[in-house]
């Protein structure tokens, strides 16, 4: 799990944070940054084809079995499309913002994949240790893909820097075709008419018939929201912010991607700790508000420019509370699955999760242009009040849902 972390980890930022740095030195403006930076917006959709995840074999991947058919093929198209974005470079920009979608594309087709794995591997009192783990392999991916590929932009082209990047796939690569297929059985239908019913109604409706409309309805809303200030400064809003506060590339990447990665990892654990303690849902609201907060610390940077004491202090808060935010996310997702669904049903969730704001952050070089920065990051604190409205609303549904929570 923790290679498959790293396999997670290294596409996300390559397609996001660290490509605005590249469209940044290339002249293009911050709404354009915003824009093309949020092709991580992709995996906000990842459910559409999850069901084939599912439901379909990899005819030239057989002998792998479904789910390391599906993760191979993924893990070589990011190394692909990495190669082709060194390639072409932002110089030829419709092609090169092409290439970004299908790497966003594959990343994401990635993660349904991973996912889908993990949960089927162990049972659900071992899910908070393997999504410790996870996140451990997906920080160093988030290291490799952010404070190395920026210091290395300090002394070499991007184009190396990202083809460098695409090499570093091939650990996870080995990775997938030396471990187990988990053993799950599946029905194959016996018609066109029972696969479409198996692979894209059957994921949708059961989550309504296991919880019913009103809690499923609940869930699925306060799912949508609780994520929003997490993902609205994680898009390409943050690069173009640290250079506007007098920060060089150097000082960025070992600040925020080497030292912030530590202490992310260790705000994983931490979480991890927590879940196994308190039970997910329990755990899911307190990180949800220390997480959401912790945004206020970028404020300290708007008036101490240049300042790396205070982006210590700034990443150390914030890093800590995203990294602990992660295993409840997980484990409470998880357990809202149906394992005769995995990959469908846990990918529309998490996708759920990320979508709006990824959205927030896809509009935001215009509420920065119109509100400043300091606006845009009390906005997104302020947006986590009516996720924890609904937190308390289906408080005694969740309390008691999983192992240690009594």
């Amino acid at each position: 799990m923790c290679l498959l972390g790293f396999s997670s980890g290294l596409p996300f930022l390559l397609v996001a944070g660290t490509l605005a740095f590249w469209l940044k030195e290339n002249g293009i403006v911050l709404t354009d940054i915003t824009m093309i930076a949020s092709a991580g917006m992709t995996y906000a959709f990842k459910f559409v084809w999850a069901p084939l995840l599912d439901h379909w074999r990899l005819p030239l991947f057989t002998r792998l079995g479904q789910r390391r058919g599906w993760l191979l093929l993924a893990q070589l198209g990011v190394f692909a499309g990495l190669l082709g974005m060194a390639a072409l470079t932002p110089h030829q920009l419709v092609p090169f913002v092409a290439m970004t979608l299908f790497v966003a594309f594959m990343g994401a087709t990635q993660d349904i994949a991973i996912d889908a794995y993990r949960i089927e591997i162990a049972p659900p009192s071992a899910q908070g240790a393997l999504v410790a783990t996870y996140s451990l392999g997906y920080r160093l991916g988030l290291l490799a893909a952010g404070a190395i590929a920026l210091i290395l932009a300090d002394h070499i082209a991007w184009a190396k820097v990202y083809t460098l990047m695409a090499v570093m796939m091939a650990v996870p690569i080995l990775t997938t075709l030396s471990m187990r297929e988990p053993d799950v059985r599946r029905v194959a239908p016996s018609s066109w008419r029972d696969a479409m019913r198996d692979s894209v109604i059957d994921p949708f409706t059961d989550f309504f018939r296991r919880y019913g409309w009103a809690i499923a309805g609940l869930t699925l809303l306060f799912i949508l929201l609780f994520k929003i200030p997490e993902q609205a400064i994680v898009g390409g809003v943050m690069s173009p912010f640290y250079r506007d506060m007098g920060f060089s590339k150097t000082e960025i990447g070992a600040i925020t991607k080497i030292y912030g990665v530590w202490i992310g990892i260790a705000g994983a654990f931490a979480g991890g700790a927590s879940v196994a303690r308190w039970g997910a849902w329990r755990t899911l609201g307190v990180c949800i508000v220390l997480e959401s907060c912790s945004n206020l610390l970028y404020l300290l940077l708007i008036h101490h420019h240049g300042d790396l004491t205070m982006l210590t202090v700034a990443i150390s808060g914030q890093n800590f509370a995203e990294g602990l935010l992660g295993p409840p996310t997980v484990a409470f997702l998880s357990l809202l699955v149906n394992r005769q669904h995995t990959a469908t049903q846990y990918a529309l969730l998490s996708s759920l999760v990320n979508l709006p704001g990824k959205m927030l952050g896809f509009f935001a070089g215009g509420i920065v242009t119109a509100l400043g920065y300091g606006g845009y990051f009390v906005i997104t604190v302020f947006s986590m009040l009516p996720a924890m409205l609904l937190f308390a609303c289906l408080w005694r549904r969740f309390r008691y849902d999983e192992p240690g929570s009594a």
